[in-house]
Parts: structure tokens; C-alpha cells; sequence
């Protein structure tokens, strides 16, 4: 797996590509972490547009980031997942607590 993190305006970015899997998440939670202090944001998004495959660790990192910002009056936003992560995602019940969208771009355009 593969990922990018850049702030736009009030959201930390979160682009990842292949698969997000137990191998890499812990690397994942603690540099997006670390970007949520460096960057002082108030949102994330997670940019699944280039993602394969999705375990149950990766499920993890983003309900862990929800919780986190949740509880500091942040949000938690999904885009561009395909159709194989997003029935992952629908089964664990993230979609009844997050936001989900077509594309990061339309994220990005309706919190500015």
C-alpha cells in the first residue's frame, strides 16, 4: 500500500492505493496522527479511490480516527471507494457513521 497525506483548507487528506491491510497500518495510524497535530486540522478525509482491498485493520485505523475527531468536534469523510471496498465498508457499519462520497473532490467542495 501506497499513501499520501496533504492538508487542503480545514481537512487532512488521506489518499491511499492497493491494499490497506494489517502490514501497514500501524505506519498509517501513526503518521496520520502525527499530521493531525503537525497540521491542527479538524477533518479527514480518506481518499479510497485507489484502494484493492480492505481488512479489517484498515477498518480500524479509520473508526479510530473517527472516534478521535468525533470527540474534538471533528468529521470523517470517505470518497471513491469501489464497489468491493465499499460492501467492506457497509458490512462494518462505517457508512451509517461517516459520510461517504463519489470523489474527494466533491468532499473537498462541500466543507471548503
Amino acid at each position: 500500500m501506497n499513501y499520501t497525506i496533504k492538508k487542503q483548507g480545514d481537512c487532512l487528506v488521506v489518499a491511499l492505493s492497493g491494499e490497506v491491510d494489517v502490514s501497514v497500518t500501524d505506519s498509517l495510524r501513526e503518521d496520520v496522527d502525527r499530521a493531525l497535530v503537525n497540521f491542527g486540522t479538524g477533518n479527514i478525509l480518506f481518499d479510497l479511490s485507489g484502494v484493492e482491498f480492505m481488512d479489517s485493520a484498515g477498518l480500524g485505523v479509520i473508526l479510530g480516527r473517527y472516534k478521535k475527531l468525533r470527540g474534538q468536534g471533528g468529521n470523517v469523510y470517505l470518497a471513491g471507494a469501489k464497489p468491493q471496498v465499499k460492501k467492506v465498508l457497509e458490512l462494518s457499519g462505517l457508512l451509517r457513521l461517516m459520510e461517504e462520497y463519489p470523489t474527494a473532490g466533491d468532499v473537498l467542495g462541500k466543507i471548503g
